[in-house]
Formats: C-alpha cells, structure tokens, sequence
C-alpha cells in the first residue's frame, strides 16, 4: 500500500494540527504541543540537535509545558531531554513504567551519547544545523509521574487519555485525545518510510505489537501522531494504520517461513532496510534492531 505523505518535508515548523494542538520538531524528530485551559503538554523529546528550535517553536506560540511526555526510552524520543528540563525546570516529567530502569542500566548512557552524537551529525549533513553539542549525561528527574495502567491527565476541556503500548519497546504509553479525536502512537507503528510504507518495530514482542495495533485502529483516529516523517491526518491516517499492520502480519510470516539462521536473516533485513530516513541511525543500531525483530518470532 502506497502512502500518502505525512507531512511536508520543506514547510516551516511549528505547525498548527487543530486548535491548541502542534507539530513541533522537524520532518525527522516529530513533537506535539496539547495546550489546555489549565495546562500544556509537551509530547516527545527528540534528540539534543533539535531541542533550541523546539524552545524556539514553543516561545513563538507562548507556551511553557507544564508536562513533558516521554512516549518511550530510545535516544532519538529522549535525548532532548535534559535540554528541554533546563528550561522548563518546573514541568513534571510522564513515563510509563519500566522507562527509568531502562534509562539507568548501566550500558544506556554510552549508547545513547553515541546514538545522539551521530543523529545530530546526520541532521548536519542534511542541511540541520544542532543547536547545541549532543548530551554527555542523562538523569531522570525526581518530578516525575509513572503510567502503570490506565491514566487521565486533565489539561482542562483536553485530556490525555495514557495506557501503555506494548511490543516496541518498555516503559512505552500511547495517548489518545478524545476531544481531537487524536492518537499519539510514536513508533507503535514502525518506523516510516516517508510515503512509502512502515518497518514494524517489535522489540519486545510480536504479539503486543500487533495488540496495539488493534488497539489504535479501534479508535479511528482522524490525527494520528507518530514519531518520524508524521502525522497523519483524515483517511490517511487509516491508511497508516492499515499499511503498518498489514506490513507487520508480512514481516512475521515470512521471517516464520525462513528456516536460515537468525543471523542470516537479520542481515538481509538490515540491507533491505539501512536505507533513506534510516541513515540516520548508525549502523550498529538498525543491525540490532533487525536481529531483534526476527529473534522475537524465532527465538
């Protein structure tokens, strides 16, 4: 299934979804502003490379987020982190459950400095200029609020509506915005080759994945949000929605039906895929990524 474009690449951000709803970021690292009567909410990181433009975008539509919204754990959703916590300091910090412990391991803090080194130097050679040098460290803060189960945050006449969303990877929630009529999903979907179609992401488990899947689909969502190269908006979003689950029963099928060795395998995989707006991940990352996802149905 061919997609529709999520967005377009070379308009200027932010970027008005509805009313009191934003497109922050850039084409690569997708932010959304919710902007209630009482509260905002800042949903998504990003990486270091961009965190002076998203400061920049949120200024130019007056708002401070009182919540900033860890969708889930991987360098390019985080990283921007300790810049947006130095010039919000006042805002809580929402993580489902499991984030922090997978953030603290001990083998997480080099992988992410790496993962964001090379992410802004990419930015880089695609004409993004980083605002400023990527992180050397990484703390959780202690104003924090955990999502274990299902959770409402009133924003006042908008909620966000928290469950977590399985399969990709831990500590991951989705949010629904019943007023728009909106899904925040990040990488629940894969990942996005712009108009082309989704890699599903299963790290953690097939099954869940294709779980939430359901569980997105079911809400018919008219903006639908993503992690990179989004949203989607109207019938494109049920467009995405099909694509990436038809594209997620194809992965599991044929990596069942393939008898060679796991590593042959994730190969293959990482050659078909290491391509476009997956470049700029290194290559240690997406040969990882791919071992992964045929390890899940493997075993």
């Amino acid at each position: 299934m061919e997609l529709e474009l999520g967005i377009d690449p070379s308009a200027p951000f932010p970027r008005k979804l509805a009313d009191n709803v934003w497109l922050l970021g850039n084409f690569y690292f997708n932010l959304f502003l919710i902007k209630g009567t009482t509260a905002s909410a800042l949903v998504e990181m990003g990486i270091s490379g961009i965190t002076d433009d998203v400061i920049e975008q949120l200024e130019s539509i007056g708002v401070s987020p009182d919540y900033l919204v860890l969708t889930h754990p991987h360098a390019d959703h985080l990283t921007g982190l300790p810049g947006l916590l130095a010039k919000f300091p006042k805002a809580t910090l929402v993580s489902g459950q499991g984030a922090q412990e997978f953030i603290e391991h001990p083998k997480a803090l080099p992988t992410f400095i790496k993962d964001d080194q090379f992410m802004s130097q990419m930015l880089r050679s695609k004409g993004i200029e980083p605002g400023r040098d990527p992180i050397s460290h990484l703390e959780f803060p202690d104003n924090n609020i955990v999502v274990s189960t299902d959770m409402i945050l009133d924003l006042g006449e908008l909620t966000l509506n928290f469950s977590l969303s399985e399969g990709h990877s831990p500590g991951s929630i989705l949010i629904h915005i019943p007023e728009k009529n909106m899904v925040i999903a990040s990488d629940s979907l894969g990942f996005h080759f712009t108009g082309k179609r989704f890699l599903p992401l299963f790290f953690t488990g097939y099954l869940p994945f294709k779980n939430t899947l359901e569980k997105i689909r079911a809400l018919k969502p008219d903006i639908l949000g993503i992690g990179h190269q989004g949203p989607f908006l109207g019938n494109n979003a049920e467009k995405a929605l099909s694509s990436s689950y038809q594209k997620t029963i194809e992965l599991f099928d044929q990596i069942s039906n393939d008898h060679r060795e796991i590593e042959v395998i994730a190969a293959e995989l990482f050659t078909e895929n290491y391509v476009d707006e997956f470049t700029l991940y290194t290559q240690d990352n997406i040969k990882n990524c791919c071992y992964l996802l045929v390890k899940r149905i493997r075993g």
